[in-house]
C-alpha cells in the first residue's frame, strides 16, 4: 500500500541509506536538517499564518521509503512556500510527482498561493516534472558567481549600515520597482520578508542585512544581505536603485570586510537574477571582474489565484408539459 505521511525518526536510517552516494559532510547535514524537523509535529496544528519552520514527508510502499519532500513556508510571508528538498529512488519521477501534488493539495488548502523551486539547469528531467507533471511555470533564472582574485578598480566601501525592521517597507519598495514588469505579479515581496524572523534561532540559515541611504533625501537606496548555512560559503545579494551610480566595487568591498570579520577563510559568492531590470549591466559588470558563473537554476512557480466573487445566478428548467395557448 503507497500512501504519504509527515517524517518520524524512525525513517532516519532508511533515508540515510538513500543518499549513501553523497559525501561524509552532505550526508551527515542533511540527515541532521531531518532530525531537527522531526521535532515540528507541534506546527500542523497552527494555522498556516503562524507557521515559519520547514515540514517533511515521505512516501511509503509498505516499510520501503520510495521519496521525501521538505517545504518550507517564505520567512515572512507563510503563504509563499517553497520546496527545498526532493528525493526520490532512481529514475522513480513519478514518485517525485506524487509528492509535490500531495504538498500543493496540503499547503494550498490551508490557503497557500503560491509554490516556488528553484531547479539546476542542467537537470531536463527534474524540470520537467514540475513544469509538465505538476503545472509550475518557467519563470526566470538565478546565477552564482564565485569571488575569486577580486580586483576592485577602487578601495572605498560603501558606507553601509545595518538594517531594521523600520526599514522593511521601503526595502520591499525598492525591491519590487528592481523587477522586470513582466515578473512583478509573481515576484513582488511584501515588507514582512524583509523583517527579522522573530524565531530567527530556528532557521538553518544565518543573515546579515545592511542597507545604503541617499543622504540628502534620506531614501534607500541600496539593500545587501549576506547569506550563509554553513558559516563557510557565503552568497552576496544585493537590490539597487537605477537612478544613483552606485560603485558595485564598493559593495562587494564591503560585503567581502563584513565576511572577513567573521571568517578568515571562506568562499564567496555573488547572486544574480536575471529578472531584474539591471541584470544585463549586472552581468557586464561580473564578466569584466573575471569572475566565473558555476551555477544557473531555474526558477519555477506555480500561483494559486483567488477568483472574484461574483454574485450567484439561478438557471431554472421546467419539465413536463407544456400549454400552448391557441
Amino acid at each position: 500500500m503507497i500512501r504519504i505521511r509527515r517524517l518520524n525518526c524512525f525513517d532516519i536510517p532508511k533515508i540515510k541509506k538513500m543518499i549513501s552516494y553523497l559525501g561524509n559532510t552532505e550526508g551527515a547535514e542533511f540527515t541532521k536538517a531531518l532530525k531537527n524537523e522531526i521535532l515540528l509535529k507541534a506546527q500542523n496544528l497552527l494555522p498556516l499564518k503562524f507557521c515559519f519552520l520547514p515540514e517533511s514527508f515521505v512516501l511509503v510502499s509498505g516499510k520501503e521509503i520510495l521519496g521525501l519532500i521538505t517545504v518550507a513556508p517564505t520567512s515572512g510571508n507563510p503563504y509563499k512556500i517553497n520546496i527545498t528538498r526532493l528525493v526520490f529512488l532512481q529514475n522513480m519521477y513519478d514518485v517525485g510527482k506524487q509528492l509535490v501534488e500531495f504538498v500543493i493539495a496540503r499547503f494550498g488548502a490551508r490557503g497557500a498561493v503560491s509554490f516556488n523551486v528553484s531547479v539546476d539547469e542542467c537537470h531536463d528531467e527534474l524540470r520537467e516534472l514540475f513544469i509538465k507533471g505538476c503545472g509550475f511555470r518557467l519563470c526566470s533564472y538565478e546565477n552564482l558567481w564565485k569571488i575569486e582574485n577580486f580586483n576592485p578598480t577602487s578601495q572605498n566601501k560603501a558606507p553601509f549600515r545595518y538594517c531594521q525592521n523600520s526599514d522593511a517597507a521601503a526595502v520591499a519598495r525598492l525591491y519590487n520597482s528592481e523587477l522586470k514588469s513582466i515578473y512583478k505579479p509573481t515576484l513582488e515581496r511584501i515588507k514582512t520578508e524583509f523583517r527579522e524572523p522573530f524565531f530567527k534561532g530556528f532557521v538553518n540559515f544565518y543573515k546579515n542585512r545592511y542597507v545604503l541611504e541617499d543622504e540628502t533625501k534620506k531614501r534607500i537606496i541600496c539593500y545587501l544581505s549576506i547569506t550563509t548555512s554553513d558559516n563557510f560559503n557565503f552568497i552576496i545579494d544585493i537590490s539597487k536603485n537605477n537612478a544613483y551610480e552606485i560603485s558595485y566595487d564598493e559593495i562587494f568591498n564591503f560585503a567581502l570586510g563584513e565576511i572577513s570579520k567573521r571568517k578568515t577563510k571562506f568562499c564567496a559568492f555573488i547572486k544574480h537574477r536575471q529578472y531584474n531590470e539591471n541584470a544585463d549591466k549586472f552581468e557586464e559588470y561580473l564578466h569584466s571582474k573575471n569572475l566565473n558563473c558555476i551555477q544557473t537554476k531555474c526558477v519555477l512557480v506555480k500561483d494559486f489565484y483567488k477568483p472574484v466573487k461574483q454574485s450567484a445566478i439561478a438557471q431554472v428548467f421546467s419539465f413536463g408539459e407544456q400549454l400552448i395557448a391557441e
